[in-house]
């Protein structure tokens, strides 16, 4: 009976460790579980804060380049836009100084000093230089253009356009068939005169209008003689201006 009871005890003793190691393992396996469970959910939810960091901070790195971008577009115009004062300011003070340098053939009205198409021009009266179907130049003519070309020379690195211009009368000889050779013999006639006073021959180019270009209306005889005249133009130096070096780029 002893002995029956001890296995007993015993069996029971098994049977209640068992159960209790079962328990306990299902327990811990059910906890961890759980926390598996939770883990697998944060991760989750780290995975979705991540993104959303990404997403941010994708965002914001493109906002800083659009940012940046704008700075530095807008630090480029106020940049062109300070050469664009700089040159005007510049331009400015030439055409003062230009007007200064003629004041006396200004005021005798032997010519005038204007802003043609944004360009500097000293504009003579064909009427004083040449005789009426003539482009040889006058005594007068020749001591104007020597006095002008004086204050012209010594203007460093300008180079200058003589454009040649009548009025609407037509001519028809046999040294000028058109208008359009009258007016080129006279600014040739100029040109050359400007280089016998001085003048490097490569600051100079000569250009016909013709009857092309009038100031004044034709129908008068002060509408006519304005028309007939001979213009010296400032050609302007285009290196100055801003976007110059990225447009010589492309020409290249």
């Amino acid at each position: 009976m002893k002995q029956t009871s001890l296995l007993v005890v015993c069996i029971t003793s098994v049977a209640l460790f068992s159960c209790v190691s079962s328990s306990k393992h299902k327990k811990i396996v059910g906890d961890l579980e759980q926390q598996l469970s939770e883990q697998r959910t944060q991760n989750q939810d780290l995975q979705t804060t991540v993104g959303s960091l990404e997403e941010k901070l994708l965002a914001t790195t493109k906002d800083k380049g659009q940012l940046r971008t704008s700075l530095d577009e807008m630090k480029k115009a106020m940049e062109e836009m300070k050469q664009r004062q700089q040159e005007q300011k510049k331009r400015l003070d030439e055409f003062k100084d230009l007007t200064r340098r003629f004041k006396r053939l200004t005021d005798a009205g032997t010519l005038s000093v204007k802003i043609v198409d944004g360009k500097m021009v000293v504009s003579l009266g064909s009427d004083l230089l040449f005789a009426p179907g003539s482009a040889r130049l006058s005594k007068d003519g020749i001591s104007a253009v020597k006095e002008v070309t004086q204050q012209l020379v010594s203007l460093p690195s300008k180079r200058y356009q003589i454009e040649g211009h009548t009025d609407t009368v037509p001519i028809n000889t046999q040294v000028f068939p058109s208008n359009w050779e009258l007016a080129s013999a006279r600014s040739l006639s100029v040109m050359k005169t400007m280089i016998d006073s001085g003048m490097p021959s490569e600051r100079v180019s000569a250009a016909s209008y013709g009857e092309f270009q009038s100031v004044q209306a034709n129908d008068t005889p002060e509408g006519r003689a304005a028309n007939r005249r001979v213009e010296i133009v400032i050609v302007p130096d285009l290196s100055s201006l801003p976007g110059y070096e990225e447009l010589q780029s492309y020409a290249q």
